[in-house]
């Protein structure tokens, strides 16, 4: 078994990017007909993007809820980016839930939230380092941030529980060739011209470019790491995204996937609200900006991001908004291409199969 695995046969119910967002959770799961337990009446499956944690104010409720559902076949999930952070044991904004060395820094922005107790953590560990990388069949793939061939040959030859230790591998593969281009002492340097936090929004630097190079070289260098976080270039205006300042920016693969398959993403902070400002940097505009808030979207019209980024409800609570207009939690159903969100709203998806050049 490899860290690619088969989506079962039947409707399906994708849920895009949770982090922490309980209420959200519970209300989406009721509109889609599913019990606690992750039954439903007419026999769909639930499908998990990724991103259960980090950010929202229950984290550990939430993976309370999801890991039965996974545990007895109800549900499939692959891993994301920040359950790879879990797993590797390195801590990032939004994760003071878990992590003792992020509990302080983060009560600014993400408290009141919950944390874990540690002795519920090895269990949660275990069960999340057998998730795969990603799921398909033969008219759907999931994946949590991209689908690419070269990364995904490379995870199906990887077994299943491996996830953790072949990323970890990967990073040092990555480590050794930003050594060899001595990054490190290029970025000492950066420091000592730029000495403030990069996760000090008010202070935005410069163009760093040993940073950029570094963060290139750790994003595209590691297979996993481009199907869990997506695909990334330089970039010479840095943006403040993720807790901290950065110097390379997603791109949009999808102009590029030529695959049969349908693909479901999470990731990308996608907006429901028309014109709206991006809940996670100015990428969101050069990813999505021209793609209207319901479209599939590719080369074929045939991938679709799922996460509408209710990770951003911590925005709308610190600036006393109503948190539910913006940041929405939804599912893709599949096959029928309706999207629900967390409020009950239910709306069709546009443009599925039309390709780029017709639009």
């Amino acid at each position: 078994m490899s860290l690619v695995q088969r989506l079962p046969e039947g409707p399906l119910d994708i849920v895009g990017d949770i982090h922490g967002e309980i209420a959200a959770l519970e209300q989406l799961l009721v509109h889609l007909g599913y019990d606690r337990a992750g039954r439903h009446a007419e026999g769909r499956r639930l499908v998990f993007v990724g991103d259960f944690c980090d950010r929202g104010p229950d984290s550990p409720t939430v993976l309370r809820l999801i890991l039965p559902m996974l545990a007895s076949g109800k549900a499939l999930a692959v891993l994301g980016n920040h359950e790879i952070n879990l797993l590797r044991g390195d801590p990032k904004d939004g994760s003071g839930w878990y992590f003792d060395s992020r509990a302080a820094s983060d009560q600014a922005k993400y408290a009141p939230f919950a944390r874990m107790s540690m002795d519920d953590a090895p269990a949660m560990l275990a069960q999340l380092g057998q998730l795969p990388i990603a799921l398909e069949r033969d008219d759907l793939r999931v994946v949590h941030a991209a689908w690419l061939g070269p990364q995904i040959a490379t995870a199906r030859g990887l077994a299943m529980g491996s996830a953790r230790s072949a990323y970890d591998r990967f990073e040092d593969v990555a480590a050794r060739q930003a050594q060899a281009s001595d990054v490190a002492s290029r970025m000492q340097d950066e420091r000592r011209q730029w000495p403030h936090s990069l996760e000090d929004h008010g202070q935005q630097p410069p163009f760093l470019p040993a940073h950029s190079e570094r963060e290139l070289g750790k994003s595209m260098v590691n297979p996993l790491k481009v199907l869990t976080a997506g695909v990334e270039r330089e970039c010479r205006n840095p943006f403040y995204a993720g807790g901290k300042w950065r110097f390379v920016q997603r791109v949009a693969w999808w102009n590029e996937y030529d695959g049969a398959q349908a693909v479901i993403v999470g990731h990308y902070w996608r907006r429901i609200v028309p014109g709206d400002a991006a809940a996670h940097g100015p990428q969101a505009e050069n990813l999505f900006g021209h793609t209207p808030p319901l479209a599939w979207h590719g080369l074929r019209g045939n991938v679709f991001c799922v996460d509408y980024s209710v990770g951003g409800r911590w925005v709308a609570r610190q600036r006393g908004e109503d948190p539910d207009r913006r940041f929405k939690l939804a599912a893709m159903r599949w096959p029928e291409r309706e999207l629900v969100f967390d409020d009950g709203g239910r709306l069709a998806s546009q443009g599925f199969g039309v390709p780029a050049a017709a639009r």
